[in-house]
């Protein structure tokens, strides 16, 4: 018997794990807010406490970041993230505005796909299931292939819980042979829902461009800067446990380091006082043909201790190392260190005064950032705003690292592995991606009290508005159209109809015939308005009623294309 071929035993797959997860969620459509909330938690406490394991294996399989880093992610994803959406509610009634008559009721969204990437696999596993749990939605998860083993083992845990919960386990699914092909036939399955997507920008837009809703990230390309009136030692410190943190990989980490040119010689020796290497320039060329490959960031060096980066770069750093810091002297594809590079390594820039820091920020941001973060260190309140208010970024930290801020962690932001860019990176939203962004809300809503009077006012003012006079409502027959005087002459009546094709009777005739529309004055019998018997004056249109040309087959003449706005006359 033949071997079957793998990319067929994929999209096999792919039918499969679909069909149980539908059947899976169909089992919690009727859950109850409180037995939701139990399994979140019992999901939440089981990968807590195989963070460390989950940790261990991710970097074993991926060679990517390091193991402490990655049981704090673990932790954050599954304690911090169900701490944030614990008390929130996402079934049933969720909301009740007795002042404005609206209710709002929360329902599934159903199948939901999630990409997950090889640099913070497990962690966003686990995020990903929970938020998409808590709103009573199944969960398939597809792993990037390098990350297959560690994605697989989270997803286990996850199942674990669930059925030691009493839930059905296929609420949690993983495909076990990713490929783009499987990947791509998950995201256009007739049962999936939404997307959650992370991963490369080609990946990001594979998933918008699927035909199905989807929340994608884009690339952060984050800028820091830090003003003359920062905390230069506390800058320092927390730039290099941003950058150690898992070795820079995620995407809200520092890229660039901007500095005012006032203190940057004593930034960069508190920086050096905490780890980091400045780099020559020789050892600055040799970064740039190394790190980055046609324009991108090099994978090899994705998730790196610098020492192993400089290595294999061609150059040797003291061992206590844990930054690399590369000056550039701008911005753009002549500096190739000025682009995205997911490991612990700056480039660095000089600027005169907060102002330029502010324009070189922008060109790091459109350079492959846009929407994502950006970081400030000041104490200037001038300079704070201004970064608040002016960067193309939808998450500032102010004095803090970018890594743990952007996510949560350090500060008061949603705690979230998923983070929108907006508009401005192609993204639809420019939230932290949480439990809310995964279920339906329908909005009740009854009449408004005195919409009766405010109905009424405003049909009087609409009236008064166009010039009219309110019309009785009567079941009358069509009144005659409004023919001017001027124009109006009277149709002789013919003996009968005149015989003709389409042909002989020309362009212009054929087209009406073949449009349907008829034209009094081409050979046609007179229409049945035409001058009544003893009429010899025509109507004036002064007095005419809205329905003037009602018996006209063009028509009503108000609006009508052959109506002279400025004297009345018809000119079929």
């Amino acid at each position: 018997m033949s071997r079957l071929d793998p990319d067929l035993l994929a999209l096999q797959e792919v039918r499969d794990v679909m069909a149980r997860a539908v059947a899976a969620q169909s089992s919690v459509v009727s859950a109850s807010q409180e037995q939701i909330d139990a399994l979140c938690q019992a999901v939440a406490q089981a990968a807590s406490k195989a963070s460390a394991d989950l940790a261990r294996l991710a970097v074993s399989e991926t060679g990517i970041g390091r193991a402490p880093s990655k049981v704090l992610k673990n932790l954050f994803a599954s304690e911090g993230v169900w701490g944030s959406i614990a008390k929130e509610r996402t079934v049933g009634v969720i909301a009740n505005d007795p002042a404005r008559g609206v209710t709002e009721v929360a329902t599934p969204i159903g199948v939901v796909a999630g990409i997950v990437p090889t640099t913070n696999p497990t962690s966003t596993a686990i995020g990903k299931g929970l938020i998409a749990l808590k709103g009573r939605n199944a969960i398939v998860i597809s792993p990037h292939p390098r990350a297959r083993r560690c994605i697989a083992e989270t997803c286990e845990v996850l199942r674990r819980a669930l059925e030691r919960a009493g839930a059905n386990p296929d609420l949690v699914q993983v495909l076990e042979r990713p490929t783009l092909e499987s990947t791509g036939a998950l995201m256009q399955h007739p049962d999936l829902k939404l997307i959650l997507a992370t991963g490369g920008a080609g990946l990001v837009q594979a998933a918008y461009s699927s035909g199905k809703p989807a929340y994608g990230v884009g690339p952060g390309n984050v800028p820091v800067y830090v003003d003359r009136s920062a905390d230069l030692a506390q800058a320092a410190r927390w730039i290099v446990e941003s950058q150690q943190f898992d070795f820079a990989t995620l995407c809200c980490s520092e890229q660039a380091l901007v500095l005012d040119e006032r203190i940057a010689g004593r930034m960069l020796a508190e920086l050096q006082n905490n780890g980091a290497h400045l780099c020559s320039e020789e050892e600055t060329r040799l970064l740039e043909r190394y790190a980055v490959r046609d324009g991108h960031m090099n994978p090899e060096v994705v998730g790196c201790d610098p020492r192993a980066v400089a290595r294999a770069a061609g150059f040797g750093v003291p061992s206590h190392t844990k930054l690399l810091l590369a000056p550039q002297a701008g911005v753009g594809e002549g500096f190739p260190l000025s682009c995205e590079i997911l490991c612990p390594l700056l480039s660095v820039h000089g600027v005169e005064d907060w102002e330029a820091g502010c324009q070189v920020s922008f060109e790091i941001l459109r350079h492959g950032g846009l929407g994502h973060t950006v970081g400030v260190w000041a104490t200037d309140q001038t300079v704070l705003d201004a970064w608040a208010l002016e960067k193309p970024a939808s998450r500032i930290i102010l004095n803090g690292p970018t890594s743990q801020g952007s996510v949560g962690y350090s500060t008061g932001l949603t705690p979230s592995m998923s983070l929108g860019c907006g508009p401005l990176a192609g993204n639809i939203t420019s939230d932290n991606i949480t439990a809310r962004h995964l279920i339906n809300v329908k909005r009740v809503a009854t009449r408004s009290s005195g919409f009766e009077e405010r109905f009424g006012a405003d049909q009087a003012r609409a009236r008064e508005m166009l010039g009219e006079r309110e019309l009785p409502v009567t079941s009358r027959p069509p009144a005659p159209p409004a023919v001017h005087p001027a124009s109006w002459r009277p149709e002789p009546k013919p003996s009968a109809p005149a015989a003709f094709s389409k042909a002989a009777a020309g362009p212009e005739l054929a087209r009406s015939l073949s449009s349907g529309v008829t034209r009094p004055g081409l050979g046609q019998p007179a229409p049945a308005w035409a001058l009544p018997a003893g009429l010899t004056e025509a109507p004036s249109t002064e007095d005419s009623p809205a329905e003037a040309g009602a018996g006209c087959p063009m028509g009503p003449c108000r609006g009508c294309p052959h109506q002279e706005v400025s004297s009345g006359a018809c000119t079929a």
